[in-house]
């Protein structure tokens, strides 16, 4: 693996975990300036530090990446901006619909809907909205650069796409620590490797992979109430499916 990786793998572990440093040297020296809920501090400073060092972490790999142009482009020939402008948006509904059918094999498996991961960062946007442009924004861009630039690509220039796709999928759905979703995160995965492998230019996935986290915070954000009447909708429409089926067979 060359110099310009394995400091973008650096960096991306460093920021990863100074949470684990930060965050609670911060509660100690809030603790003792501020009179506000143990909870109520904690998503405070979390919520500020996935925006600060999502950002700090994103520059410093994108200088990294500026001396070092063109690094991330895979061998081949690569999509001009007409077919990355394309590309870019069957992207947001080839992961979209990669998700849909993770999310049908779970739900066959007996895995019940809702990451407790998502649900988490969005909780966090009620008390630090700015932590949205990391969720948004920064995250998919530092994800892609990671796990397709720089994991997927230095797999794929020694195998085949299965293999490489395989790898840098199930890393991507490892590092979320959401266990139970591992199934979602990996098919995600795999759509954004193949745009990349087929496009041969990270842009292409990154869009995408922006465009998704958009919505979902803003969905989840903003439309909570109403996506919660629709899940419960759902989960009477299925009991009474089942009662339905039950009866026939």
């Amino acid at each position: 693996m060359n110099r310009t990786f394995l400091i973008i793998l650096i960096t991306y572990v460093a920021m990863q975990l100074s949470s684990f440093v930060v965050v609670p040297v911060a509660l100690l020296v809030g603790r003792s300036v501020s009179s506000a809920e143990p909870t109520v501090l904690l998503n405070l400073v979390s919520g500020y530090w996935i925006f600060l060092s999502f950002m700090i972490g994103l520059l410093v790999i994108l200088f990294v990446l500026n001396r070092n142009k063109g690094v991330l482009d895979l061998p081949g020939e690569k999509a001009g901006p007409a077919m990355i402008a394309i590309w870019s948006f069957i992207g947001i509904f080839l992961a979209f619909f990669s998700q849909m059918i993770a999310v049908g094999i779970e739900y066959l498996i007996g895995i019940e809907p809702g990451s407790d991961n998502t649900a988490q960062l969005i909780d966090l946007l009620s008390y630090v909205p700015l932590a949205a442009v990391a969720i948004a924004i920064f995250g998919p861009i530092l994800e892609e650069i990671v796990f397709r630039g720089v994991i997927f690509g230095w797999f794929y220039r020694k195998y085949n796409f299965f293999i490489s796709g395989l790898i840098s999928a199930l890393i991507f759905a490892v590092i979320h620590f959401d266990f139970t979703h591992i199934l979602i995160y990996a098919a995600m995965g795999y759509a954004f490797a193949f745009l990349y492998a087929f496009t041969k230019k990270i842009i292409v996935p990154i869009i995408a992979h922006m465009a998704i986290n958009t919505f979902v915070v803003m969905t989840q954000f903003f439309f909570a109430d109403e996506i919660q009447r629709i899940v419960e909708l759902n989960e009477a429409f299925a009991l009474v499916w089942r009662a339905v089926l039950g009866g026939i067979l």
